[in-house]
């Protein structure tokens, strides 16, 4: 005979850490007013419900319209550090949305992020910069199509350096986890291709310097990465020369790891326009690794040392090197990839320019 008893386990499937959420268009407007309830455990339950929603950019858009983004703001100044931890993450989600990301800059969530800065938790920190990774890659409106690097202004960079965070974000590079560290670093480099005199007067390219000797080759790759943005300007160009980068940059050419051959052939394409630049990576013997990268599968490092090696052939000792490699340069108008081909097209027109 069956007899009646109560379980005591709870449903499957429920989340006793998580609120309740309520059915149709009424579900975001309650968890918005419990983000705002007195009640530590109410808070904290809401924002672990939003975790889950915030991952649909419908959810978003509704959020940020009925003044969710309001709220969380409040929620970063709380003395809890749960709370804290789960309000950045509710952000770092909504920013990887393109809605999220323009109400972040309707709403000035940077500034409000901003103070996390100094936060004593490592997780609520990981999570803002993750935020602001996010973040600087909101293109423009009108600029989605072009692939310059001068051109592709980016709508989140530009308001990460306007707010002036850039002179914070180099100086956490030195204190920061490496976990951070790889996110600033992503941050970085798309805000200093918006603008970078605020990042050289910082000191970064000496900070930059470091990070290419760390050992993690991801930190190596995105270090090499932002020295791209930063060699863009005159000032940067001649930083990279001064402070003796170009030779660890050389070096980099036969790291193991793809990315990091790819970013350094970049940073060199960039610093060997000026004539110190040219030299100095001629002195270093930048030629030979060079060539050798004309062989590899990426065509990513492919495109990047002929493009270096089309800035050394401009100088005369460079291009009297180059000469000898001519073929090599013909057999890459064959390539796959049309931007290399291109690429090789150039460098043989400026290897064989007599005056």
């Amino acid at each position: 005979m069956a007899h009646t008893r109560i379980s005591m386990y709870l449903p499957p499937d429920v989340n006793p850490s998580q609120a309740a959420i309520a059915y149709g268009c009424r579900a975001l407007p309650k968890l918005n007013e419990e983000l705002q309830s007195e009640d530590l455990l109410t808070k904290q339950k809401a924002l672990m419900a939003l975790c889950d929603l915030m991952h649909d950019p419908e959810h978003v858009y509704v959020a940020i319209h009925i003044g969710c983004l309001e709220s969380l703001k409040a929620l970063l100044k709380d003395t809890n550090n749960m709370v804290r931890i789960k309000t950045t993450e509710v952000l770092s989600i909504m920013a990887t949305h393109n809605v999220g990301r323009d109400g972040f800059l309707e709403h000035d969530i940077i500034h409000a992020l901003s103070y996390l800065l100094n936060d004593p938790q490592p997780t609520c920190r990981e999570n803002m910069h993750l935020a602001f990774k996010h973040l600087a890659q909101l293109p423009a409106a009108g600029q989605a199509g072009l692939r310059s690097p001068r051109c592709r202004a980016v709508a989140g960079a530009q308001g990460i350096v306007s707010s002036g965070l850039i002179p914070s974000l180099v100086w956490k590079l030195q204190r920061e986890e490496e976990r951070i560290q790889a996110l600033l670093l992503d941050t970085l480099a798309a805000c200093l291709m918006e603008d970078a005199t605020e990042a050289l007067a910082s000191c970064v390219v000496p900070f930059l310097k470091e990070k290419l000797l760390s050992a993690n080759s991801d930190i190596r790759a995105k270090a090499a990465r932002t020295l791209i943005a930063v060699s863009i300007p005159l000032e940067g160009k001649n930083q990279v020369w001064q402070h003796d980068v170009i030779p660890i940059l050389v070096h980099l050419l036969k790291d193991k790891v793809d990315e990091v051959q790819a970013n350094a052939a970049g940073a060199l394409m960039y610093a060997t326009v000026t004539t110190k630049g040219k030299y100095a990576a001629l002195d270093a013997e930048a030629i030979r690794p060079l060539l050798e990268l004309l062989h590899l599968s990426s065509s990513k490092v492919r495109l990047n040392a002929i493009k270096a090696l089309t800035m050394l052939a401009e100088a005369p000792e460079g291009r009297k090197l180059l000469q000898a490699h001519v073929p090599t340069f013909r057999a890459l108008e064959k390539d796959a990839s049309a931007a290399v081909r291109q690429a090789a097209q150039i460098a043989i027109q400026v290897i064989e320019w007599k005056p």
